[in-house]
């Protein structure tokens, strides 16, 4: 019998659909530009304001289906451990240049505790640094929703470890840093500039100028915030990653979450050898006579 060591916090078979649907209203809610009709919602502010309450909504349900799998005692004590440090970290950074302090950790745990604990900690780490900093607004839903899938893709990284590891992490980090910047700016791009600018969102273009607007836009407002917050997640998990996988998973094998019993067949069992049998002596002999 073999024990194999589960995630923190488990996502079952129907918790999957549901964050893939999660998934698919995410992309929606980031690409509203590029697939919501003019005029459809009557004014340029309401579609980010009606997708933030949804991407909300989705967050209550995905976090509900989750935790149907089972979150016990240690997986919350360490996600609310973990979420402190975090709404602790960003302030450090406060996105001057870019730098975001919060990212390398969301990679880390959700490297070493699972895509579910991953998912939660992305959640509930933006929004206890959100309420620390001041930072509640319209955008708190997408910064949510963008930390949540950070941490949790992070989760279904393939399985390497020593080096390997630590440059695929890294990696990892430094293109979800670009990633993270990229689908926040559609949130508030089209009503950011003056709609006779080249680079502004203009209703009714076809995809194909409106997104080579938007690549214009990303590229003269945003790709330097999100260089800095790509190089600071690459050199944070290059220096202390390895320290600090190193701790998660000890704090992982001793919480011991859940684990899961595995019967796997063993060797067969060898018969006993019977004792070898005495030969009878002279007396036996005798007395058969």
């Amino acid at each position: 019998m073999t024990a194999a060591r589960a995630a923190a916090v488990r996502i079952p078979g129907r918790a999957r659909i549901v964050v893939a649907c999660a998934a698919f209203i995410g992309v929606v809610a980031f690409c509203w530009p590029f697939v919501v009709a003019p005029g459809a919602f009557g004014s340029s502010y309401a579609p980010p304001l009606i997708f933030g309450a949804l991407l909300v909504l989705v967050l209550a349900v995905v976090i509900a289906e989750i935790s149907v799998g089972g979150i016990d005692a240690k997986a919350l004590a360490m996600l609310g451990v973990l979420s402190a440090v975090n709404a602790g970290l960003r302030p450090l950074g406060a996105g001057t240049a870019g730098v975001e302090t919060v990212f390398f950790v969301l990679v880390l745990a959700g490297r070493v505790f699972g895509p579910g604990f991953g998912f939660t900690l992305g959640c509930t780490s933006l929004f206890a640094s959100a309420l620390l900093t001041g930072g509640v607004g319209p955008w708190m839903p997408y910064q949510m929703f963008g930390c949540a899938f950070v941490g949790m893709l992070a989760g279904l990284l393939p399985r390497v470890r020593g080096r390997w590891e630590t440059g695929l992490l890294a990696v990892y980090g430094s293109l979800s840093g670009y990633l993270f910047g990229f689908l926040l700016n559609l949130s508030f791009w089209p009503f950011s500039l003056d709609p006779g600018s080249s680079i502004a969102y203009l209703p009714g273009l076809p995809f194909t100028e409106q997104w080579h607007r938007y690549l214009l836009f990303d590229l003269a407002t945003s790709l330097g915030w999100d260089t800095g917050r790509a190089v600071t997640n690459l050199i944070a998990i290059l220096v202390v990653g390895p320290a600090v996988l190193t701790v998660f998973r000890r704090a992982a094998r001793r919480a011991n979450f859940e684990p899961r019993v595995r019967f796997e067949p063993g060797a067969p069992v060898a018969s006993p050898v019977a004792s070898p049998v005495a030969p009878p002596g002279p007396g036996a002999a005798e007395g058969a006579h």
